[in-house]
């Protein structure tokens, strides 16, 4: 049996499964946790990552690893390969201003976002790469004059796995690259000139590997890691959820974990100057077009904690009380929001009466309004023209099973639930199974059960949370 690793490298923790490179079968996992925060020095990855690969077993018996790992973090290196300053996760919104400024500078209003979108396929936010390194020449010069190179996440935790020290080393793939900003869906190259426009310069950037192009090998006592198995280029984690599932053209991937995301595989690369659609790449050649919330599991969570109950009690709660929750809207911006544009934001109650103030009420409009996000972004997608043929829900959300029966109501469309997995690693290590294959097209690994939801659709679930929704405003 020839193994292959994949790692998840997300913004809570890191996940290692080892695969049969033939057939997929799990043959071990481990994991560790990450620190809270939207900010994190990258050693606290590298460490998670060593107790990780050791909770699995090592990596001595296995051909080829590849990483998956949480978009956009900033992670800014000197020129001998030090870190400058801790690294500005996904998470963190205080670019926001920055974000702004990047687009007026391109243009006034809708003529700015469109010259983004056409260049790079995206618009900037807080979220993206490119607004965190303005942010970082604003107000740390210091720093900002320190760093030579500028990588990802997982950019970083392969060149570590390498145990390489030169910054040309530095690799990365189209699908994480297309998440900073600076690189183009439509080119396939960098924009130094944006970048020279946030940064004042153009420091190194990692090059850009094929879909199955080797990144060289894991050097002997790299994390803790055997010497020798081959390094696929990895990517970003929303492209490797895709591949992990076998998402294909027509294919949506609803993921609710932290963050709350809708994504589809396009042949053909997708620019929504609205910005509310980013144009991302995935990990095989195609396009990923994409949306993104800030709020999404947590919502779940923070209910429950609100509430005092778990998990199976808040979801038992929620399918107790009537669809639309009697008009109770929760708004769930609970850490500002990325979609729509609002980092600013928070979150909001509304249609508060005798009649919804209980717990049921609550548990089915925080389910309701997290679900309403997701709808939202699955309809700017396919408004850019891109067919909805299944709809796969994933993520630690998926786990509740309010969210599994409520989510074809609210979304419109039956709704395909494969068994809980770690997609993300999953796709990471299947990546890794194509490096050692080689070929035009990742392996076929058998197809897990899927379970099917369906439900009646709830149009003016929909229609009400709008109505709130626009009344929700940043905070000055």
């Amino acid at each position: 049996m020839t193994l292959v690793a994949g790692v998840d490298s997300s913004t809570q923790s890191c996940k290692v499964v080892i695969r049969d490179a033939e057939t997929g079968a799990l043959v071990r996992e481990g994991r560790a946790s990450h620190p809270d925060g939207t900010e994190v020095d990258p050693a606290a990855w590298s460490a998670a990552l060593e107790t990780a690969i050791d909770a699995a077993g090592g990596l001595s018996d296995v051909a080829a690893v590849a990483v998956g790992g949480q978009q956009h973090g900033m992670v800014c290196l000197d020129a001998e390969g030090e870190v400058v300053r801790p690294a500005l996760l996904w998470n963190d919104t205080r670019s926001a201003q920055a974000a702004t400024d990047l687009i007026a500078e391109l243009g006034p209003g809708e003529t700015g976002r469109r010259a983004w979108a056409d260049a790079v396929g995206l618009v900037p936010v807080a979220s993206f790469t490119v607004t965190k390194l303005r942010w970082l020449a604003e107000h740390e010069p210091a720093n900002a004059e320190r760093t030579a190179a500028v990588c990802l996440p997982h950019d970083w935790l392969t060149w570590k796995l390498a145990g390489a020290s030169g910054l040309d080393a530095l690799v990365t793939d189209r699908g994480d690259a297309s998440g900073t900003g600076y690189w183009s869906t439509h080119t396939n190259e960098y924009r130094p000139d944006l970048l020279e426009r946030a940064f004042g310069r153009t420091p190194v950037l990692p090059r850009v590997l094929g879909p199955a192009e080797q990144a060289g090998t894991v050097a002997g006592g790299a994390l803790g890691a055997a010497g020798g198995a081959l390094l696929g280029p990895g990517t970003g984690d929303n492209a490797a959820a895709a591949l992990g599932i076998n998402a294909e053209p027509g294919d949506v991937v609803l993921s609710i974990g932290t963050s709350g995301v809708v994504s589809t595989v396009s042949s053909t690369p997708s620019a929504d100057p609205s910005g509310t659609v980013a144009g991302f790449a995935d990990a095989t050649g195609n396009y990923l077009p994409l949306v993104v919330t800030l709020n999404a599991a947590r919502v779940l969570d923070a209910t429950a904690r609100l509430l005092g109950v778990d998990h199976e009690e808040l979801s038992r709660l929620a399918l107790t009380a009537p669809a639309g929750s009697g008009g109770l809207v929760v708004v769930p911006y609970l850490e500002g929001e990325r979609t729509p544009d609002r980092p600013r934001s928070t979150g909001a109650l509304h249609g508060l009466t005798l009649a919804t103030s209980d717990p049921a009420h609550l548990a089915r409009a925080a389910v309701e309004g997290l679900l309403c996000g997701l709808a939202d972004g699955l309809e700017a997608i396919a408004a850019l023209g891109n067919p909805v043929r299944r709809v796969f829900l994933v993520g630690g959300g998926a786990r509740s099973e309010a969210v599994r029966r409520l989510a074809p109501a609210v979304l419109g469309v039956p709704v395909l639930v494969p068994p809980p997995g770690e997609y993300v690693a999953d796709g990471a290590a299947r990546q890794a199974a194509w490096v050692l294959a080689g070929g035009s097209t990742p392996p076929v690994w058998p197809a897990t059960s899927i379970e099917v939801f369906e439900a009646d659709p709830v149009p003016f679930v929909r229609e009400r949370y709008a109505e709130v929704r626009d009344m929700t405003a940043d905070r000055v």
